[in-house]
């Protein structure tokens, strides 16, 4: 567990850190290797969540899935392993598939992952959620909370936890845990239509196609995840 994580975070109004259980869901270790250390530290009981079914391909996808099994086995965490819906998530994403980054498509993929969030969190006794999507600034955090917070809207009693992760030294502790774990370091958000954008933008200035499976932080990377 982390040494540098001292801070007693401040759960929603009336939730217990003894008590109340949090689902969080997960991107991938990158993103979430500082929020689960933190939420550790600060003594809330917490389960992984993994439903991604924007990544593309299945080798990109499982790549992020196994690196976030191995810290949760690390911390000795519950990881749960969501359904990988590919067939959902186009036909959610028909008609979109020109939109920018941060874009409606963006939302339908963020509606959709704390959607199922939700729901598992209500069937299992979850009355919290969250996500460490929030902690990477490639992403829009209001979009992001947005979302989460019409999900958790659907079930009485159940709330999102809108924590900022990238405050107090977040985002920079992210990337030195993201080093310290070796953790392999994805190079778009995840969809195959982000893939083909950040291939798009890479050819505009001479670089070489993006290579699953290569990048790894302490190692070849040295960013921030873009997931």
């Amino acid at each position: 567990m982390s040494e540098y994580v001292r801070q007693t975070l401040p759960l929603p109004p009336g939730y217990d850190r003894e008590r109340d259980r949090l689902l969080l869901h997960s991107c991938c270790a990158p993103c979430s290797g500082e929020v689960m250390e933190a939420i550790q530290a600060s003594g809330i009981r917490y389960a992984i969540f993994f439903y991604n079914p924007n990544i593309h391909p299945v080798k990109e996808y499982e790549l992020r899935k196994q690196e976030n099994i191995r810290f949760a086995e690390q911390h000795g965490i519950e990881f749960i392993d969501a359904d990988y819906d590919t067939d959902n998530w186009f036909a959610r994403a028909r008609g979109m598939e020109n939109e920018p980054e941060r874009g409606i498509r963006c939302t339908m993929c963020f509606d959709m992952r704390f959607e199922r969030t939700a729901l598992y969190a209500h069937e299992n006794g979850y009355p919290l959620i969250s996500s460490s999507l929030g902690i990477s600034r490639w992403k829009n955090m209001a979009q992001i909370n947005d979302c989460g917070l019409r999900a958790a809207a659907r079930y009485p009693g159940m709330a999102y936890w809108d924590y900022n992760w990238r405050k107090d030294g977040g985002a920079s502790r992210m990337v030195e845990i993201a080093k310290r774990e070796n953790f392999y370091q994805q190079e778009y958000c995840g969809c195959v239509y982000s893939l083909r954008d950040s291939n798009r933008h890479r050819r505009g200035q001479g670089r070489e196609r993006i290579r699953i499976g290569v990048q790894y932080y302490g190692k070849d990377g040295n960013g921030d995840s873009e997931a």
